[in-house]
Formats: C-alpha cells, structure tokens, sequence
C-alpha cells in the first residue's frame, strides 16, 4: 500500500491491502498491530509473520512479560512512517510483505502444556511458507520456537543476547523455567554449539557447554562493531535463530524487565551490534522479557520494537 494510499485507510491493521508500505497513521491511535501491518491468520504472499507468546509463568523474579507483545507492538507505530535508520536504503517495510498473525491463545492454568502449545503454533505459521518474529513473553518460549525451526531448518547456530547465559542445568523434561531453555536446547541437539555465541552476558554460570561468551565487559572494551564481526565469524553460514533477551540493555535503557542486572548494554551499542550482524542466515528470532509493569515511559517497549525491527531487516537483508 503507498503512503499517499495509506492516507485514505482508516486503522490498516484491518483494512490493508497490501503487505507492504508505509504507513501515515497516526502512532497514538488505531489497533496495536505490529509496525501498522495487517492482523491476518492467511499467510499467503506473507515473508514474514510476526506473532506474540505472552507467557510469563516461567520467570525467576518479576513477572509482567506476559503484557509484552502488546507493549512492543503499541510501541512499534513510532517507527512506520519511514524506513529504518542505517540499513543503506534497505526498507523492510516496502520490500517485504509482513504480516501481525496475533498471539498464541493458551490456557494459562495449563502451564504444562504451554511448550507443545507454542511449538504447535510456530510450526503453524512455517509451514505456510513464512518466517517468524516472536514478541514475548519470557525467555522460557524461546525453546519451543527452536524445536520448530529445527523441524523445518535442522540444527541451528545461536545467538542469544542476554545478560545470562540460561545455561543452568535442568535435567526434568517437564519444568518450565527461563533460565534453562538453552541448556535443553543443548542437550536435544537442537543448536550447534560450535556455531553458536553468547553476547552481553554479565552473570556466573559453572558450564556454559562450550558456547563462546562476549560478554558485556568485551562489548564495551572492544566496542559492538568488533563483537559484530566475532559473531558473524562464529555463526558462518549456518541457519541461525537470533533471541535478544531485552536485559541484555543496561537497566538504564531496560528498566522494564524481570531480573535486571547493571553494566549491559545500551541502546546505541545494541542498534551498532544488531545492524552489523547483517549477512547472517537468519531464519527466525524474538524478543522476550519486556515486562511494562515495571517499565518507564515505555522505554524497554520502545527498545523491544527497534529490536524486532532489526530481526526484519537481518532476515531481509540477505534476501534482497
């Protein structure tokens, strides 16, 4: 849909017709879809579809991650008016036809059965032909999408941005827990190890099952331009799944998360890391552990919706 188009629509989430353009909507009013994109179960034509898991029973401290996709998605009508900053004339929103495919309804006494449940609904949405961002929700749904992704992809590489590795070891199949999801993902052979990278960790874990850490302290030291380049070394040609856990950012520019820790990242770094990760084969990613409870002036959203962003443009990138 052209922006000139766009002027005459009333709220595009439902009346859009085409999957790309902009968008000249007001930011403050209309349907929280994604980036002003149309909500749609038919992904016909569709590149990518961006969908929301708000499940928070598996935090270890502060919930609230389960009001994150809404956030996130209110947050993402800042950026639809023009293409995103720094991509080189790439904009995702023209060149790709994305859509909001809603969240993921689960009931939510049923904590056991969430996993399948989002495994289910991942492999749902990739076998109509489209990738997949993810809006969480805690990080505790990153392991089901990696289940899915593999079924369609195979073994994958790993980046996860975190403050924490998630390395924990949790040898009963049935917890649910967001500090563990890549020690099982380990252990179920569903990422490469060698190919997979840890960036911006700042907490202790005895084994790290022989995944590479740039931690924050790297990051700032070497700068995220350097670290960029490590991870995309690391990470080669493989099909990689990219998880940006949102306390990967300092709690200055993160404050609306669930267990935050001092010393992350900052916006800027993260904005530098993220777009020089471009050239990966990224086939999937999320963004998980915004929480707006205990956000401020919507900051942590905000960073969530650029973050998403940059996954749309990573994946796009190499398929221009």
């Amino acid at each position: 849909m052209a922006l000139e188009d766009a002027k005459h629509d009333v709220d595009g989430a439902f009346t859009r017709r085409d999957l790309r353009g902009l968008s000249s909507e007001n930011t403050f009013g209309g349907a929280t879809s994604f980036l002003r994109r149309r909500y749609t179960k038919d992904l016909a034509g569709v590149d990518i579809a961006i969908t929301g898991a708000p499940f928070d029973q598996a935090v270890t401290n502060r919930p609230g991650t389960r009001l994150g996709p809404r956030a996130i998605r209110a947050a993402s009508a800042l950026q639809v008016n023009d293409p995103p900053y720094g991509w080189d004339g790439f904009d995702p929103l023209s060149e790709l036809a994305i859509a909001d495919y809603g969240d993921l309804a689960f009931d939510y006494a049923r904590m056991a059965d969430f996993p399948a449940a989002l495994e289910a609904h991942a492999s749902g949405i990739l076998s109509q032909g489209a990738a997949m961002i993810a809006l969480g929700g805690d990080h505790s749904i990153t392991l089901p999408l990696l289940r899915a992704h593999v079924k369609k992809h195979g073994k994958l590489a790993l980046i996860q941005c975190d403050a924490h590795t998630d390395t924990w070891p949790d040898d009963e199949p049935a917890r649910v827990d967001h500090g563990t999801f890549t020690y099982k993902a380990v252990q179920e052979g569903l990422i490469d190890v060698a190919r997979s990278v840890h960036i911006g960790i700042r907490t202790v874990v005895e084994d790290n099952l022989g995944i590479e850490v740039l931690d924050a302290r790297k990051v700032h030291e070497q700068g995220p331009a350097a670290i960029a380049r490590h991870a995309r070394e690391i990470v080669s040609d493989a099909p990689c799944y990219l998880s940006f856990d949102i306390d990967c950012l300092d709690p200055a520019f993160a404050p609306g998360t669930g267990t935050p820790v001092w010393g992350g990242l900052s916006s800027g770094q993260a904005a530098i890391l993220m777009r020089d990760l471009a050239g990966i084969n990224l086939v999937g990613g999320d963004v998980v552990e915004v929480s707006p409870p205990f956000d401020a002036a919507e900051i942590t959203a905000v960073a969530g919706a650029h973050v998403a962003m940059e996954l749309i443009c990573l994946w796009g990138w190499t398929r221009r």
